[in-house]
Order: structure tokens, then sequence, then C-alpha cells
């Protein structure tokens, strides 16, 4: 009888440890998922968004720097930058260059 007791208790503790294991797998992949499509907001708790959304405004972000990063119509970083270093090889010419550069100028709004 006693043998049948140990035997029935091994089962389940080894069903229990299957189950328990499932059970945390369940709940990972449940969290991963809130993360992916993100949350709704509920009472005190704010929403969060999904990753795709996240991911769309980084893009965004990124097409805002890199439009900072090109020569336009005198408006982004790269401009201003270009600009200063016109005024700096005016001020201060290099010496292995034979002819003053061009005095800087504002830059046009084309």
């Amino acid at each position: 009888m006693g043998g049948v007791l140990t035997a029935l208790v091994g089962v389940v503790a080894a069903v229990w440890r299957v189950v328990r294991a499932g059970l945390r797998f369940f709940r990972r992949v449940e969290l991963f998922m809130d993360d992916w499509y993100g949350e709704e907001d509920r009472p005190g708790v704010p929403g969060r968004p999904g990753v795709l959304e996240r991911m769309h405004g980084f893009a965004a972000r990124l097409s805002r720097v890199e439009h900072e990063l090109q020569p336009n119509s005198g408006q982004s970083l790269r401009d201003a930058v270009d600009l200063a270093n016109q005024r700096l090889a005016f001020l201060c010419p290099d010496p292995d260059h034979t002819e003053p550069p061009d005095p800087p100028g504002e830059p046009t709004g084309t």
C-alpha cells in the first residue's frame, strides 16, 4: 500500500511540475503579446503603445533628424555648420591655399 501511495505522490508531483512550467511559459507569452500589441487605458493605469506604434514614432523622429543633416534652404543644422565653416575659412585662411576663399554669404532661400 505504501509503494502505491509513493508512486501516486510521485506522479502528482511530476504532473504539477509540468503544469507549473506550462503556466509560467504562457504567462511569459502573455506578457510578450501585451508588449507587442500594447495595452489600453485601464482605471488607474495608463495605456502603453505597442511595438509597431512605437517604431512608427521612431521612424518619424529619424526622418526629422535626417532632414537636419542634409543641406536645404538654409534652415537645417547642416546649412548652419557649412556657413560657420565658410566664415571660419574666410577669417583664418589656410596657408597652403594661394587664393583666399570667397566671403561667406547668407544661404539663399532656394
